[in-house]
Formats: C-alpha cells, structure tokens, sequence
C-alpha cells in the first residue's frame, strides 16, 4: 500500500498500443508547465502513469484534459494498495479515502479497456453498491462540482484510487462514450463523428443549427453525412462513389461527385467534415486551406496515423494548419484527440476564433 501528494502522481487511460503516444503527451504538457518526472508503462496495458519529481499542484491546477492528444482520461492519483485481501477489498480502500480528506460527486469504478481486464467486469459489478454505500454512509458523496472519485483495478488485489475535476475530465467511465450505432447509418464510421460532436463541441445544438450548411469530403457511402442529416443541416457530400440512397432522399444532402482535394463549394460553408483515407499530412494541408480561404467556419477531420513516429505526426500535421493560417492572417483554435472510435487515426477540430 502506499500514498502520494494528491497531485504528485498521473494516472492516464489510453488506447492499447498508444502508450508511447501517451507518455510523449504528458511529459510534454508538464515540461511546458515546468513539471519534470518519469513515466511508468507497460506496452498494450491501455494505461500509464506519470510520476512528477516536484510541482504536482501545477499539474492539478493548470494541466488540461483537452491538451492530452492520446489520453481518454486524466485522474490525479491519491494511492496504490497492491495487496487487497479478497475477504475485505473495503476497508482498506475507504481508509486511504478517508485519509485523503476528499469529499466527491461520484464514483467510478473502472479497468484498462483491453481483454484481459475484462475479466474483471463481474468483480467491479458486485462491488459498485456496497463502495457507494459506503461512501454515502460517510458522507463522502456530494454535489456535482466536487472532484469525482476514480477505483482502477488493474487486478482483483491491485488497485489506484484517485480523482478528477468534472470540468477537466473525461465525463464517460473509463473515458468511452457508450453510443449506439444508428440503425439508419450507412457505416460504423457515423459513431466518430458522433462521439466528435460530443467531445469537442461545448454547446453543440448552437454550433450544429438546423439550416446550417457543410461539406462532406470522402463521403461516400454516408456515415459522417448521416450526422449531419440528423441533424438537419444542408450537406454537399463529395465522393466519386455511392452515397446511401436514403440520405439523398432526405432532400438536403446533395452529391458531387469529385476529387476531394479540388472541390471547393461556391460559397462558404459553415462546417467542413472530412475522413478521407490519405496520407495525414495531405488531409492537415487541405484542411488548412479551406480554413485560410474562409471556406468553412468550423471543421473536424480524421488523420490516419502511421505505424511509426505517430505523435510526432500530429505535431507536425498541427504546425501545418497553424503555419497557413499565420500566412493568412487568420485565428483558429485547433485540438485534437484519439477517441475512442479512432483506432489507427486521430480526430481534429478546428474552429474560427470569434
């Protein structure tokens, strides 16, 4: 069993086989904070920690969820136990809970998303009730700008306990939004422009309006236009392929049927989509340009990453973007996130600075 500083160690869940993506990201967000320390990881374990040498409150007050590239969720750690006695996980969970100090407005109970921590559902299930309860009976559970408190088993008598600020979070356990494929969607690939919508977008029924225009670049067979026909905006979808004939009955999307990287729309849009399998550097240039020539207000695309130096990738795809807007004199805030529905790839989101 052991504790730290509440804020001294990182706790990070990522996608399996990103872990060197996730140790890059936060070792470069803390070192801009001026944060040094180390990262402990295992390959393919879907989670790492970052241990600080020193300036832990700078990383609970001043390190951001949405900054993190590659990570799904970001808890400061309150302690490890490593020795869980099977007949009584509880008591001593509740005691380095209660030794933290810390009140919370929920509780999370959660594991890796990879195959073997799935053995652990059945565990976390009978569990869940009497850790509430016992929470509650301490008057531990409060109201929802508390920190939220995360239990992570990474076996049934190993476990990290920690917490998280709602407002700098993942607010999905385990950071995995829990949607539903559509049954009217032409491909899986609506699922991440959908979970896009949810992460990026802080008030998404003003930013995604009925009446609104965009562009679809890739579109075929429909998966990302099925988003916007959803939500009634007027959709230009171009592909030289097929689109699903039940989107083009909608009567608001229309097909052009063209080389994505030439299309321009005879004015401009308010939202530029785009999942074009290309080289992700190409995709970045593109989308760049469309921002630079005012041809969209707002824009999410994926890049699909390659097998090696694929943080590095991102890197350079973002000064790509930034460097054509400085040239055209205009702002935009750009972020990008693995989420979950990426696998290979990344999602980014680019918006007019107002």
């Amino acid at each position: 069993m052991s504790g730290q500083g509440l804020s001294d160690r990182i706790l990070l869940y990522c996608r399996p086989g990103f872990e060197k993506e996730c140790a890059s990201d936060i070792t470069q967000q803390a070192d801009l904070l001026g944060v040094h320390g180390y990262v402990r990881a295992i390959k393919d374990a879907g989670h790492i920690r970052f241990v600080a040498s020193g300036g832990g409150d700078a990383l609970r007050d001043h390190l951001r969820f949405t900054d993190l590239m590659f990570a799904r969720q970001l808890i400061h750690q309150i302690g490890e136990i490593d020795d869980l006695p099977p007949h009584d996980r509880l008591s001593p969970m509740m005691a380095m809970i209660d030794q933290s100090r810390l009140h919370f407005s929920d509780v999370f109970l959660e594991t890796a998303d990879t195959n073997d921590a799935k053995t652990l559902s059945v565990l976390l299930r009978k569990f869940k009730v009497p850790l509430r309860r016992a929470l509650e009976n301490k008057g531990l559970l409060g109201n929802d700008h508390l920190p939220r408190l995360h239990v992570f088993f990474e076996s049934g008598t190993e476990v990290v306990i920690g917490f998280s600020n709602p407002r700098n979070a993942s607010p999905w356990p385990m950071g995995i939004p829990r949607l539903k494929f559509p049954a009217g969607a032409p491909s899986r690939s609506t699922l991440k422009l959908d979970e896009a919508f949810q992460f990026f977008l802080a008030h998404p029924d003003e930013a995604l309006a009925p009446g609104m225009t965009a562009v679809d670049l890739g579109a075929a067979p429909g998966g990302w236009t099925y988003q916007l026909v959803r939500r009634h905006i007027r959709t230009i979808a171009v592909d030289n392929g097929p689109m699903d004939p039940r989107l083009l009955d909608s009567g608001i999307v229309q097909h052009a049927k063209a080389d994505g990287f030439r299309y321009r729309p005879l004015k401009p849009v308010d939202w530029l989509v785009c999942d074009m399998v290309e080289q992700p550097h190409r995709v970045a240039a593109l989308v760049a340009d469309w921002l630079a020539e005012g041809a969209c207000r707002e824009a999410i695309f994926n890049l699909k990453l390659p097998m090696k130096k694929r943080y590095d990738c991102v890197t350079e795809c973002r000064s790509i973007i930034e460097e054509r807007l400085a040239k055209a004199d205009r702002r935009v805030v750009i972020a990008f996130k693995q989420l979950y529905h990426d696998r290979q790839e990344i999602t980014g989101h680019a918006v007019r600075a107002r």
